[in-house]
C-alpha cells in the first residue's frame, strides 16, 4: 500500500489507499474570479485569508494555492500568499502554477513538505519541474498528458503516467511522492469520461501503485446541477480507488458524499468522523464508540 505524506511545519496529512479521502480545497485561485484577481494583484489578501479559513472549517485537508494573474508578479504573489496562509492555519498546501519560477518561489517560502501542482509528460516540463521536486523534497501532481495533448484513449493516458513516474524515479523521487491526475473530461462532451477515469484509477493503483487526484468539477462542466453530479462522481471515484481530489469543500453535498464514501469504504473507523459531522448538535450526545450497530434497542418484556 502506498502513502504520500504532505506536511506543514506542524501538521501531517497522509494520502493513501487505506486512508480517508483527502479534499484539496480549490478556492484560492484567481482564474475565473475577477474580484479576487484584482485584490491579489493589488496586495489585498483578505479574501485569500477568509477563503483559506472557510475551506479548512468545511473539511479540506490540504489547500491549493494559485496566483495565476495576467501581468502580475506571480512568483512574488504566490510566495506572499503561502506565507500568509501558513501564518493562520497549519493545513498543508498544494503550490499551484504553470510557471516554474513561481513554483520555486512558493517552495522557498513554504515550511514543510508541499504538494507541487504540477508536472506533465512533456519532456521539457519534466526536466524543469522534477529537479525542483528532488531539491525541495516535496510531492508532485503528475497530469496524464504530454506533447500530443490529452488523449481520449485511456491506455495512452496510462502510459504517460507511467513515463512520469519512471522519470521521477530516475531523479531519485519515489513513486509514493507522485500523485497522478488521470484527467477528468467533461461528461457532457464525452459520455464515457466517467468510465475512463474509473478504469484509469484502478490501473494506476494496481499497476503503478500510485495515489491519484483530479479536478473533480471538470466532469460536470456545462451541465445543470453541477453540485449533484460532482457529488455522485466523487463517491464513485472513491469506490474505484481515487485517494484525493482538488475541489470545492464549501459545497455541502460534495463533502457529505466524501464522508459517506469514507464510511462505506471502511476508511472511517467506527463512523466517528461521520457522527462528529452530522449528529444532532442539540442532543448533547457525544459520538459513540465501540458499538458497531449504533445504539442498542431496548427490548420490552411482556
Amino acid at each position: 500500500m502506498t502513502d504520500t505524506i504532505i506536511s506543514s511545519a506542524n501538521k501531517e496529512v497522509v494520502i493513501g489507499f487505506d486512508r480517508p479521502f483527502v479534499v484539496i480545497g480549490e478556492r484560492i485561485n484567481p482564474t475565473g474570479r475577477k474580484l479576487l484577481a484584482e485584490e491579489m494583484k493589488a496586495g489585498d489578501y483578505a479574501r485569500v485569508q477568509s477563503d483559506a479559513l472557510a475551506q479548512v472549517e468545511a473539511g479540506a485537508g490540504i489547500l491549493d494555492v494559485n496566483a495565476g494573474i495576467p501581468l502580475a508578479d506571480e512568483p512574488a504573489i504566490l510566495a506572499e500568499c503561502i506565507r500568509l496562509i501558513q501564518s493562520i492555519t497549519d493545513v498543508p498546501l498544494c503550490i499551484d502554477s504553470s510557471i516554474v519560477a513561481a513554483l520555486e518561489a512558493g517552495l522557498e517560502a513554504y515550511q514543510g513538505k508541499a504538494l507541487l501542482n504540477s508536472v506533465t509528460g512533456e519532456d521539457e516540463r519534466l526536466e524543469a519541474v522534477l529537479p525542483l521536486v528532488r531539491k525541495y523534497g516535496c510531492a508532485v501532481v503528475a497530469i496524464s498528458n504530454d506533447d500530443s495533448g490529452i488523449s481520449e484513449d485511456v491506455n495512452v493516458r496510462f502510459e504517460v503516467a507511467r513515463k512520469i513516474v519512471e522519470r521521477a524515479m530516475d531523479h531519485g523521487i519515489p513513486a509514493s511522492d507522485v500523485i497522478v491526475d488521470p484527467l477528468v473530461m467533461p461528461i457532457g462532451a464525452i459520455n464515457s469520461a466517467g468510465q475512463q477515469v474509473m478504469h484509469l484509477v484502478r490501473r494506476l493503483r494496481d499497476e503503478l501503485k500510485v495515489n491519484t487526484t483530479c479536478g473533480a468539477s471538470n466532469l460536470s462542466f456545462g451541465l445543470p446541477n453541477r453540485d449533484g453530479l460532482n457529488a455522485a462522481f466523487i463517491s464513485m471515484a472513491i469506490g474505484s480507488g481515487m485517494t484525493s481530489a482538488i475541489t470545492n469543500p464549501l459545497h455541502g453535498n460534495l463533502m457529505q458524499a466524501v464522508r459517506g464514501a469514507n464510511v462505506v469504504m471502511g476508511h472511517d473507523a467506527e463512523c466517528a468522523a461521520w457522527i462528529h459531522s452530522y449528529r444532532d448538535p442539540d442532543s448533547g450526545e457525544a459520538p459513540r464508540r465501540g458499538r458497531r450497530g449504533g445504539r442498542r434497542r431496548r427490548v420490552e418484556k411482556h
